[in-house]
């Protein structure tokens, strides 16, 4: 009582807070991990209809009798396309953290895990003081 009066938190609050944040954030991450995938999977679906439209507009190009100079065009698809390719670069970075840190917060929620099992055994039969 005096300590949480004076502003301090027990280990088992702070453990407890800890395990409510994991708890909260996980599904956050997951979420957010499954989007940028989706984004991941229509970013490498606009590359190749950008490749196959160059293609297309390459072989337009060839075929005309009259000179039309389609390389303008070609060229912005091309710029289009690298944009696209670093956009999934910046992507593929941002979900393999998202990766890390969903596998970090796994092995942290089985520490705890271990770690209330342990304070149980040891003498608390509800796994926390004061419960």
């Amino acid at each position: 009582g005096d300590k949480m009066a004076a502003g301090g938190c027990s280990p088992a609050a702070r453990e407890l807070f800890a395990e409510g944040l994991l708890q909260f954030l996980r599904p956050a991450v997951r979420q957010l991990d499954g989007s940028v995938r989706a984004v991941r999977e229509s970013q490498v679906e606009l590359r190749e209809h950008i490749d196959s439209l160059a293609t297309e507009l390459y072989h337009i190009n060839e075929d005309q009798k009259v000179a039309l100079d389609l390389d303008p065009y070609v060229k912005k698809l091309l710029n289009a396309r690298r944009r696209v390719v670093l956009v999934n670069n910046i992507l593929q970075n941002a979900q393999e953290r998202l990766r890390r840190l969903n596998h970090s917060m796994a092995k942290e929620t089985l520490r705890r895990k271990a770690m209330l099992e342990a304070a149980a055994a040891s003498g608390y039969p509800q796994g926390l003081p004061g419960k």
